[in-house]
């Protein structure tokens, strides 16, 4: 009786030729033919308004389940249900810019309804093997510790990892504002269950920093059905893809979080019956982050450069979920919380973020060599960590005292005040280019800044080219 295929027969409603035959919370069952292909939209007529339903799953040669797109208060078994023949679409293009939408690229923002004529499905395949180009080029951002040891690619996929609190959200707004300003792209924004208040105030920070005109929005927020929060990523990717074909050029494409798609498609999995895999799992979670994943590619009409944030559970790198994201990834930026504890932001762990562009063919001799002894000298310091909070930094080698030193300064070197939240810091943000970020590197490592406090150090940009030092004075 669950899905409707014991159910007795009644007539369908005038002009229906598919009824609604059961209600599971999000999910659907509705029965009819011809049977529905996967994937196409019903819509069923509920007190004045459409319930978009997805299909998902053929039960019986007459029967499938759906996903709402839309909450299923009030609806009742025997409801007519009209096939639209086709899958999800939404509008994409210019159109969208400065503009905030849901999934089904409806206004949020009380503007007025986008073009119907510029619909583009929500789920497509990527483009064609011989139609991509690889990134081979770094995308500089103005962020010191990023540019130097996980520089983002152009056209790439980069993740930040990091658990609750540690600044994941601030540090992709700080690369959206970045994108934006110095290279005049567009930004397309997925907030997969993003709590209104965050949306809200995303949204006029955009609008308050001058990139909104060139930014899409769209939020599934986190009280909504697991089908809209699944569907949000894809949306704007719709949206990103539409804008890179347009000849856009630098397209940047944001999703906050990733975790949050992949805890949907957890939900859908369970809702439809599906038996869980490792950790409880859906036994599709390759598949589906895959899916998202391998359209976020560059083309000869553009590059999409994506960031997405990744809550990590429980701190847990090696949960099955984390293993899925990071295998699609170019760079990867892991927020820790003990440099978070310290007052290191952006709280970025150096020693666990990486990035493949980290190549002497690509970054040069120089950029390689700069970010393998800083490094060094902050894996050296963190060897050396309990050796000091036991003993004291005095019964170390001079070497190392030198080496532990200069990694002190280094790591307060590579802490930066951001744009996004000047307002709340009272420290107006900074952006550091990397010939600047090199050279300052080079004069810690020489040993140029031996002289600084820690303190003087801390939250800067730029360092002031140190001071000359005094001829000696011959002797008579």
């Amino acid at each position: 009786m669950t899905d409707g295929t014991l159910s007795p027969a009644w007539p369908a409603p005038a002009g229906a030729s598919h009824r609604v035959v059961a209600v599971h919370g999000p999910v659907v069952a509705v029965r009819g033919r011809p049977l529905p292909q996967l994937g196409h939209v019903l819509k069923v007529p509920l007190d004045g308004r459409q319930i978009t339903l997805v299909v998902e799953q053929h039960v019986s040669e007459c029967v499938v389940r759906t996903i709402a797109l839309e909450s299923t208060e009030g609806l009742a078994r025997g409801l007519p249900a009209h096939d639209t023949g086709a899958p999800l679409t939404v509008p994409a293009g210019e159109a969208c810019l400065g503009r905030l939408l849901d999934v089904q690229g409806r206004p949020l923002d009380g503007g007025p309804p986008l073009d119907p004529a510029l619909h583009r499905p929500v789920m497509a395949p990527p483009p064609r093997l011989s139609d991509t180009l690889p990134g081979q080029q770094i995308l500089p951002t103005g962020i010191k510790v990023i540019d130097l040891l996980c520089p983002f690619v152009r056209g790439g996929k980069t993740g930040l990892f990091g658990g609750a609190g540690v600044g994941k959200t601030v540090l992709m707004m700080e690369f959206m504002h970045a994108v934006s300003t110095l290279y005049q792209g567009a930004s397309v924004f997925a907030g997969v269950g993003e709590r209104i208040r965050e949306g809200h105030e995303m949204w006029h920070e955009m609008s308050d920093a001058g990139v909104m005109q060139r930014t899409v929005m769209v939020f599934g927020q986190m009280d909504e059905t697991p089908g809209v929060r699944y569907h949000t990523g894809f949306t704007a990717l719709a949206c990103a893809e539409a804008l890179r074909d347009a000849g856009h050029g630098e397209v940047l494409f944001l999703m906050d979080n990733l975790f949050r798609f992949v805890q949907a498609g957890s939900e859908i999995s369970g809702l439809l019956g599906r038996m869980p895999s490792s950790v409880g799992y859906q036994p599709t979670l390759l598949t589906e982050v895959a899916t998202l994943e391998e359209r976020i590619l560059s083309t000869r009409q553009g590059a999409i450069t994506s960031v997405q944030a990744v809550y990590v559970p429980a701190d847990d790198m090696s949960d099955p979920s984390m293993a899925a994201i990071q295998a699609h990834l170019d760079s990867i930026v892991v927020l820790s919380r003990e440099q978070a504890a310290r007052g290191i932001y952006p709280a970025v762990d150096p020693l666990a973020s990486n990035s493949r562009m980290l190549d002497v063919h690509i970054v040069g001799q120089r950029h390689h060599r700069v970010a393998g002894a800083v490094r060094e000298h902050l894996a050296r310091y963190k060897a050396l960590e309990d050796i000091i909070a036991m003993l004291g930094l005095e019964e170390l080698s001079p070497e190392d005292q030198r080496t532990v030193r200069r990694a002190r300064r280094l790591q307060r070197y590579l802490t930066q005040p951001f744009q996004v939240v000047a307002d709340h810091t009272g420290m107006p943000g900074v952006t550091v280019p990397l010939e600047t970020l090199l050279a300052d590197c080079e004069r810690f490592l020489d040993g140029a800044y031996d002289g600084l406090t820690e303190d003087a150090c801390y939250m800067q940009g730029a360092m002031p080219a140190p001071a000359p030092t005094a001829a000696p004075v011959a002797s008579a």
